[in-house]
C-alpha cells in the first residue's frame, strides 16, 4: 500500500475520474472500487474521503442524490458539468506529471 503522503495529492483526481466512469457513486463504493483497482496499493480511509467529497460538492463539482435504503439514506455523488471539465484538466494534469517523474526516476541512459 502506498503512504497517505504520496496518494494525499490524487485523492480530488482518482475520485472525479471513478465517477466519471460509474455515473453516481456512494462514499463506500467509491473507496471499494479504489482498493480493487489498484489491488489494494491505494486504500482511501473515510477519514480522507469525505471531506474531499464535502469539498467537491461544496464548490459545485460534484451533486448529491438521497436514496433511501430501507430505513437508511444513502447519499450518492455524481459529476456537475462544471466537474466534467475539471476531469479533463486533472487527468492531463496528473498525465503530464507522470512523465516528468519519469525523467528524475528513470532517465534514459545514452
Amino acid at each position: 500500500m502506498y503512504s497517505k503522503e504520496l496518494t494525499k495529492g490524487t485523492l480530488q483526481p482518482i475520485i472525479l475520474k471513478l465517477l466519471s466512469q460509474h455515473d453516481k457513486m456512494y462514499g463506500y463504493e467509491i473507496t471499494k472500487k479504489v482498493k480493487e483497482l489498484t489491488k489494494g496499493k491505494i486504500d482511501i480511509s473515510e477519514g480522507a474521503l469525505y471531506p474531499i467529497l464535502h469539498k467537491m460538492e461544496s464548490n459545485k463539482i460534484l451533486e448529491t442524490e438521497k436514496v433511501y435504503i430501507g430505513k437508511r439514506i444513502r447519499k450518492y455523488y455524481s459529476v456537475t458539468k462544471s466537474g466534467k471539465q475539471l476531469i479533463t484538466d486533472q487527468t492531463n494534469q496528473i498525465n503530464d506529471f507522470i512523465k516528468t517523474l519519469s525523467l528524475i526516476f528513470n532517465p534514459k541512459t545514452i
